[in-house]
């Protein structure tokens, strides 16, 4: 009895010198990440003024764009009045800031080629013909459907306030919104609404636009990727949205007729912001 007492004590104390031990969790080091950049606030009015710059470069190109939007935003909003859809005409003028991304694909590519000392005509600008093919066609695609979507959701917005009440007319619209407490909290909600779109747009079309006409990816990759710079570089990528919001707004006040230069500089500026923030290459 005493021998086998004996040799259970020796086999524990056998392994308990030769049980592992456990080292001490040690959290991970912290790393910097790939998606920020830590860009100055005042950046964005760097990538504007290299925007103005782009645009000084044979300005005609540019100048025969914008005068290219400005018509088609002319014979938009003349075809919302003459089949009677003026109800939907604020809408679709907020609606133009999420397709805008995309039909600025031409000053990219004037940017671009400018960035690469290429020829930078308006045919060029035209024809444009991305590296990533038809993904940027899907891109603009998914934006135009977004816009729609928004569209819907304003009228939606407008009925739950309002009911069944028809659109009274552009002449009667600011008292009914600015007088009225129905007004007032509509606006609140629309402008909510509308906020939360502007914001999915901006994050997913700020860089994907530029990303799919200057590399060879897909549509999905190219709006993750910019959800995700956007987000990490969130300080800046807002008084960006800010200068934009600011400058297209001046550009209706005019009758849209100041879009015709806001559009290119605004769309050339985008580029320089996409090079900053997605290549880490400060504007020039």
């Amino acid at each position: 009895m005493l021998a086998g007492a004996e040799a259970v004590d020796t086999r524990v104390r056998e392994s308990e010198t030769t049980m592992t031990v456990i080292p001490a969790v040690v959290p991970p080091l912290p790393r910097e990440s790939n998606w920020e950049r830590h860009l100055p606030l005042n950046a964005a009015l760097h990538w504007l003024i290299a925007g103005w710059r782009d645009f000084a470069v044979r300005p005609a190109s540019s100048l025969t764009y914008g005068a290219l939007v400005f018509l088609v935003s002319v014979g938009v909003v003349t075809g919302l009045f003459a089949l009677g859809w003026d109800y939907v005409l604020f809408p679709a003028l907020a609606g133009f800031m999420v397709v805008g991304p995309a039909i600025a694909t031409g000053l990219y590519e004037k940017s671009r080629r400018i960035a690469a000392g290429e020829p930078a005509g308006l045919a060029h600008m035209i024809l444009v013909k991305p590296k990533s093919g038809e993904q940027l066609l899907f891109t603009g695609v998914l934006l135009c459907g977004l816009m729609l979507l928004w569209m819907r959701a304003a009228i939606i917005i407008y009925a739950l306030f309002f009911g069944m009440r028809p659109f009274p007319g552009l002449n009667h619209i600011a008292p009914m919104l600015f007088e009225t407490p129905v007004g007032w909290a509509m606006l609140v909600v629309g402008g909510a609404v509308g906020a939360l779109f502007a914001a999915f747009s901006l994050a997913i079309s700020a860089f994907s636009i530029p990303m799919l006409l200057d590399e060879r990816t897909d549509a999905l990759t190219a709006m993750g990727t910019s959800m995700a710079f956007v987000w990490h570089n969130l300080p800046v990528m807002l008084v960006w949205g800010a200068i934009v919001l600011t400058l297209f707004l001046l550009g209706l006040a005019t009758g849209m007729l100041g879009l015709i230069v806001v559009f290119p500089v605004v769309g050339h500026g985008a580029w320089h912001a996409y090079v900053a923030v997605c290549k880490g290459q400060n504007a020039r």
